[in-house]
């Protein structure tokens, strides 16, 4: 695994940091952790609980989904975007649909964009411009009344 903290975010620069990770299942575990340990500093006034867990569903996907040929990788990045935060999960291979499932009760899958689509105030999906697909979500009040480069 592979990470980036910019310490120093600005408008022109609004990254706070990224992990690139290995599409193999012990990186969901890996990702919240570090998530976790890397936004903690910026004090966001959201729940990072909620971020972690939408993080999980979506390196979830993403390994389970995207290529896991020797060079795929699962990117997750993580913005301020004035009082928001994104945070996006690049998926390796080819540009996949992504959609929301309605699963059936006894399912035991097909419920983490529901969680995504439920706790985030956004989200959505697209081509990702390091191949493959990318998949956002928003948290739109992260650092209410602040915004970066003026206040915070």
């Amino acid at each position: 695994m592979h990470y980036v903290i910019d310490r120093y975010p600005t408008e022109e620069s609004p990254r706070l940091g990224a992990m690139i990770l290995y599409p193999t299942p012990d990186s969901v575990p890996r990702a919240r952790r570090w998530f976790r340990k890397f936004i903690a500093p910026y004090d966001p006034g959201c729940s990072i609980d909620d971020c972690v867990l939408l993080i999980s569903e979506l390196v979830t996907n993403a390994v389970r989904y995207g290529e896991r040929d020797d060079t795929a990788r699962v990117r997750v990045e993580w913005f301020r975007d004035r009082t928001a935060l994104r945070v996006e999960v690049h998926n390796p291979g080819v540009p996949g649909e992504v959609r929301l499932r309605c699963p059936d009760a006894d399912d035991a899958n097909g419920r983490g964009l529901l969680l995504v689509d439920a706790i985030a105030d956004s989200w959505r999906t697209g081509p990702s411009h390091f191949g493959g697909t990318v998949v956002s979500f928003v948290v739109a009040d992260a650092w209410p009344g602040c915004v970066l480069g003026v206040g915070g």
